[in-house]
């Protein structure tokens, strides 16, 4: 939301402040806590090779989606390799390729 407040077009003597209040939520609020619930995944998953230990899981499959998320919005840079890792395992499993035959490719955002 606050992206798009940056960038959608509204009256000439709203959009700076607009933009700086969206800048402002984003640079103290948001984005600390995005990293902040990053780190603890990395930290999660430097404990074992899934979520909730060496068997996948259902909790696989619900924070598969945060994690190709942050990495589609180009979060996942080289501070996270537990999490680099563990979405190249959920890709290479077969169950992962499976749909991808039968749904065609998975875009998150497009």
């Amino acid at each position: 939301v606050f992206d798009r407040i940056e960038t959608t077009p509204m009256p000439f003597f709203v959009k700076p402040i607009a933009r700086g209040i969206a800048r402002k939520v984003k640079k103290d609020f948001i984005m600390p806590n995005i990293e902040r619930n990053l780190d603890f995944l990395e930290a999660e998953l430097g404990k074992s090779t899934w979520f909730a230990g060496e068997e996948f899981s259902a909790a696989d499959i619900q924070l598969s989606f945060v994690i190709e998320a942050a990495a589609s919005r180009g979060g996942m840079d080289g501070r996270y390799p537990n999490m680099s890792a563990y979405l190249e395992r959920i890709h290479a499993r077969p169950a992962y390729q499976r749909a991808l035959e039968r749904g065609g490719p998975y875009q998150i955002g497009k």
